[in-house]
């Protein structure tokens, strides 16, 4: 099924030609901060999934907790950040903003990360794995969803 989504302004719009490889739920502080909320939800995806369909979002590099750095594509006018880039993998994956979905329950959490910073009042789900910090990538991502990883990692070299 093929997602929809975009900024509030309309000016940015994007579709998802696959399913997300997995999707965070991140209770760390920097997400707190950076999206002035309790967490973020993004969608793991390879970014050639991603195929933006009106507009031009603008990569903006930011400060990150790892010291890397990361770049939000924002719209240049409602400066919603559509998704993020981290160092390491460059560009070949996307973490979409769930919310920025025009179905933004369409991808629930997988998994929720940095739970040892996650405010008081939020309430995790029993049946959600939950990690203090971060997670094994292999014993958490179904074995599609790490075969397509593997792939477009590839292509990079």
């Amino acid at each position: 099924m093929v997602e929809t989504g975009g900024c509030v302004c309309g000016e940015v719009r994007y579709e998802l030609r696959d399913t997300p490889l997995f999707v965070h739920c991140c209770h760390c502080t920097w997400c707190q901060r950076e999206t002035g909320s309790a967490f973020a939800v993004n969608a793991v995806i390879e970014a050639d999934r991603v195929v933006v369909l009106k507009g031009a979002p603008e990569p903006v590099v930011t400060p990150s907790e790892s010291g890397n750095g990361q770049i939000f594509h924002r719209c240049p006018t409602c400066r919603l950040a559509l998704w993020s880039v981290y160092s390491g993998a460059g560009d070949t994956f996307r973490f979409l903003r769930v919310g920025t979905l025009d179905n933004a329950g369409a991808y629930p959490p997988d998994i929720h990360i940095f739970t040892s910073t996650k405010l008081p009042w939020v309430i995790l789900p029993d049946d959600v794995p939950c990690y203090e910090a971060f997670y094994r990538r292999s014993e958490e991502w179904p074995a599609d969803s790490l075969a397509r990883r593997k792939a477009a990692l590839a292509q990079i070299g």
